[in-house]
């Protein structure tokens, strides 16, 4: 097969090397009946296996840290699910093997998820891996999972865990590329952490026979399959100009012009720090607190564990910004004490700020910690809500802050299109905008960002989310306020500049994409990016758009 092969590129960077599969999924155990009798040594099996699952993914949470270990540890926590389990013993009491009634109740769990709406449903594949790591322990099979090599290699896989993710060896796993998945689902957000370079939802990549040569290509998420000599050069010349351009980019984010764009870090708590201050961060756009009230075993973590754990993340940025998103829970992130189990569409329920006003001590509690993170700190602390979907949920937020004594900016994310249609009412109450485009394209385009084959409409260079970022950006002008963009559009060089264009005022990203984006600015004027800006909201497509603004910048 000679082909070029067009996914989507999550990732930055050019990978070329033979292709290896990732393990095969476990065959399904055999239906057989077992003894009334072998029922509480069956259950007790069961209830070690699962326990020995939890314990292997915390522990690769913690090998791997950051990002990588909340996600690992969310996924600890479905391996214990106390309601899980008990299917599973009943299931066993009634006389199947402990593997049989695991690969059952794993099923019957699945397909709640599948149909619980949109944010639940991407979490399939994560629980299809604690299912599959929890039926081959019980079997004594080994896992299925990256495979071994002595060379390095590109990797195929339908979907990545975020247990395989996580650990993957950047000196072997040169890149990989996945049939399933989106631009925002775990894998690429990890993916992008490790700076492998990746691409995702390419239909058909799991045909690609075992060692054929690929070249990989995760900017433009091209895939090129069996690359002669004179496509491997070409493709190695233009890693190594990136590599040059990025070398030489340093100092604060601007246009070549001197306009000048904060480039600020998304990170999950204190571990992400370093790697944000490696990459030149000018301060942090998106701290996810969620991730340490998902560590805190059924409980809100105190008053007192969270003011440490965000002074740490304050001390790391002197005369720095610093923007913290309160707890954004609900929907894909459930919190049995904030959050209801019985939601019929959890995305479209009660999470976010929703599920915090329903909880006012939690949100208080949490804001009396970042006031407290704060004290005595040369730190522009900033704390912005989730899921503000009008003024009077701006205005609510904003008097939360007030009653904890919080000597913050407070602010809304942009993520509902109601918010961006009305950001000058929205910011009669707080004092800037963030735009989470992830979660802005998926409520914009009803599409999943998790599911792969609705992975167009989650493009962040659709026209329509162009039009939305651009009316919350000149809102924000208008007020004399800021607009920042915290979402993965921010990582991408290229549209990054036309963000600039639309108006936005600060980007935020992951640590690894920061030295890229920071290049691309720095090679074109103000008025360049406004042209591009206005040539992508022209056209009527993604790749439409996409093109447009490639052929303004680059003078085509």
């Amino acid at each position: 097969m000679d082909a070029k092969l067009r996914g989507v590129g999550v990732s930055h960077g050019v990978a070329i090397g033979e292709v290896r599969h990732m393990g095969t999924a476990l065959l399904e155990p055999p239906a057989r009946q077992i003894a009334p009798e072998d029922a509480p040594r069956e259950q007790a099996r069961a209830r070690r296996a699962a326990e020995a699952v939890a314990a292997d993914l915390v522990a690769r949470g913690n090998l791997a840290g950051g990002e990588a270990q909340a996600v690992l540890e969310a996924q600890a926590l479905m391996a214990q699910d106390p309601e899980l389990m008990a299917d599973i013993e009943r299931r066993i009491a009634v006389g199947s093997t402990a593997e049989r009634a695991a690969y059952d109740a794993f099923a019957s769990y699945r397909a709640l998820l599948a149909g619980a709406g949109e944010y639940l449903a991407g979490r399939v594949a994560d629980l299809d891996d604690v299912r599959n790591r929890m039926v081959a322990r019980l079997l004594g099979v080994p896992m299925p999972g990256v495979p071994d090599s002595d060379e390095p290699f590109v990797l195929l896989a339908r979907d990545l865990a975020p247990a395989d993710t996580a650990l993957l060896d950047p000196t072997l796993v040169l890149g990989f590329v996945t049939e399933e998945g989106g631009p925002t689902s775990h894998s690429a957000i990890l993916a992008r952490a490790l700076g492998v370079p990746a691409v995702v939802a390419l239909p058909g990549a799991v045909e690609l026979p075992e060692g054929t040569l690929v070249a990989v290509d995760g900017s433009t998420g091209e895939v090129v399959v069996n690359p002669d000599a004179a496509e491997r050069a070409a493709l190695a010349r233009a890693a190594e100009e990136r590599r040059a351009a990025l070398a030489a980019s340093a100092g604060p984010g601007a246009t070549s012009d001197g306009h000048k764009i904060p480039l600020l870090a998304n990170i999950g708590g204190p571990a992400d720090v370093p790697a944000a201050l490696e990459a030149g961060a000018e301060g942090v756009g998106l701290f996810r607190t969620e991730f340490l009230f998902l560590e805190s075993d059924g409980r809100p973590p105190s008053e007192d564990v969270q003011a440490e754990v965000y002074r740490q993340v304050l001390h790391a940025f002197p005369e720095g910004r610093v923007v913290v998103r309160v707890l954004d829970a609900g929907a894909d992130k459930p919190l049995a004490f904030l959050t209801a189990a019985d939601e019929p569409n959890p995305a479209l329920g009660v999470r976010g700020l929703r599920a915090l006003l329903d909880h006012p001590g939690v949100l208080l509690t949490q804001l009396r910690a970042l006031a407290r993170a704060a004290e005595g700190l040369p730190v522009y602390l900033e704390v912005m809500a989730p899921m503000v979907a009008d003024r009077a949920d701006a205005r609510a937020f904003a008097d939360a802050c007030r009653e904890a004594g919080l000597q913050a900016k407070a602010g809304a994310m942009v993520e509902i299109p109601s918010a961006a249609l009305r950001a000058r009412a929205v910011l009669q109450e707080v004092e800037f905008l963030s735009l989470g485009t992830n979660d802005l394209a998926q409520y914009t385009f009803a599409a999943d960002r998790q599911v792969g084959a609705v992975s167009r409409l989650q493009d962040p260079w659709q026209p329509a989310l162009l039009d939305l970022v651009a009316l919350a950006a000149e809102a924000a002008k208008a007020e004399g306020k800021s607009c920042g963009v915290c979402g993965e559009a921010a990582a991408d060089p290229l549209l990054a500049c036309v963000l600039t264009g639309l108006g936005v005022t600060s980007l935020s990203m992951a640590a690894s994409a920061l030295p890229y984006v920071r290049s691309a600015l720095a090679k074109h004027t103000l008025a360049q990016c406004e042209r591009a800006a206005a040539a992508a909201r022209a056209a009527d497509t993604a790749e439409e758009a996409r093109t447009a603004a490639h052929s303004v910048l680059s003078g085509e």
